[in-house]
């Protein structure tokens, strides 16, 4: 059986992300051929046009991950409105230099969690204009805004409630045809 390699990119830099703690819990209801990897920006430098031909080395590993995966997760929290800088400021140095996009062409689901009533729906859809730009195949349905309040996560770090696990499980069900869907194309 062939591992499919899933870069996950969690915009949110705190130790303690209710976002990180979503994107685990996931990953555990992926296939087991389905191998998830979240990459760091926290080192990411402060994107500059100026560093493009000398990438810091936190750079060149983020797009070598990027390039090296086959499909591509992103969870989102929405700050004002919109995603937060870390996850932009990665974005624009997986897309730079001109020429040497590691976002295009990946299958890409997009989720994020929130304690908020809306949760990120407006990220998530500040997002989705941000990847079309960048030729990223983002998977359209079903959007997954996740509203965590107290309970959400079991001990384990797993879904509480059966409905949300259900909910999200068919979520990452869809998001795995998705992939295989445009890793065969």
């Amino acid at each position: 059986m062939t591992t499919i390699q899933i870069a996950v990119v969690v915009g949110s830099l705190r130790r303690d992300s209710i976002n990180r703690k979503l994107a685990t819990a996931l990953a555990a209801l992926a296939p087991a051929e389905f191998s998830f990897k979240q990459l760091s920006i926290a080192d990411l430098p402060l994107y500059s046009q100026d560093g493009e031909m000398m990438p810091t080395a936190a750079v060149q590993q983020f797009k070598s991950d990027l390039a090296a995966a086959q499909g591509i997760l992103l969870v989102t929290p929405e700050f004002n409105r919109s995603i937060p800088g870390a996850l932009k400021n990665a974005i624009d140095h997986g897309s730079r230099p001109y020429g040497k996009n590691s976002w295009a062409g990946k299958p890409t689901g997009i989720i994020g969690a929130s304690p908020g009533a809306i949760a990120t729906a407006v990220a998530q859809q500040h997002l989705r204009t941000i990847l079309a730009h960048l030729d990223v195949l983002t998977m359209g349905q079903p959007e997954g805004f996740v509203q965590i309040r107290d309970g959400f996560f079991d001990e384990s770090g797993g879904f509480a409630n059966a409905d949300t696990r259900k909910f999200l499980q068919g979520w990452m069900d869809r998001y795995v045809t998705w992939v295989k869907k445009h890793q065969a194309a």
